[in-house]
């Protein structure tokens, strides 16, 4: 009896666990259109700068949206339309297009969103992320992150959208 308690508890913990994960939200946008996000994720933090990231999608397209600690204020920070230099553990590097930048929750985020180009989908799937480059025009050159942090968030998101999708 007492093992089939353990079973049955480490069953729904574990369950627990994966449903969680895979928790999509949605928001729609000013134009009336709806986005499906995870909640960022910390990539990488240090007492001076910070970096989050998920995934976004409108089921169209996918999107790395990025939330740089510190950023720009919003004059400087709209002017940010360089591309997202990322290296992923398949030791390829992708440069995924910036779409748009946004400030929210009363200019309190920024958020950057860079296009994953359809043929990369699959690397993004399946390889983890290792480092990232952002041109972070008005504050200084380019911002490294080397990541330490959920290096998996990205591929467990995708999976979660696809897996979502194919149901």
């Amino acid at each position: 009896m007492k093992m089939k308690f353990i079973v049955l508890f480490l069953f729904f913990v574990f369950n627990a666990k994966s449903v969680a994960q895979c928790e999509i939200k949605n928001r729609v946008q000013a134009d009336g259109s709806m986005i499906y996000y995870f909640e960022p994720t910390a990539f990488y933090t240090t007492k001076t700068k910070s970096l989050k990231i998920n995934i976004v999608t409108d089921k169209e397209h996918y999107f790395v949206a990025l939330q740089p600690t510190p950023f720009p204020d919003k004059k400087e920070g709209k002017k940010i339309k360089d591309d997202l230099v990322i290296h992923l553990t398949d030791n390829k590097t992708y440069k995924l297009a910036h779409y748009d930048t946004q400030y929210r929750r009363n200019d309190s985020i920024m958020q950057v969103l860079y296009l994953i180009d359809a043929k990369d989908l699959d690397a993004f799937s399946n390889y983890e992320a290792v480092s990232a480059e952002i041109n972070m025009q008005g504050t200084e050159f380019v911002r490294s992150y080397n990541f330490k942090l959920h290096k998996n968030a990205i591929v467990e998101q995708l999976k979660c959208f696809i897996k979502k999708e194919e149901n």
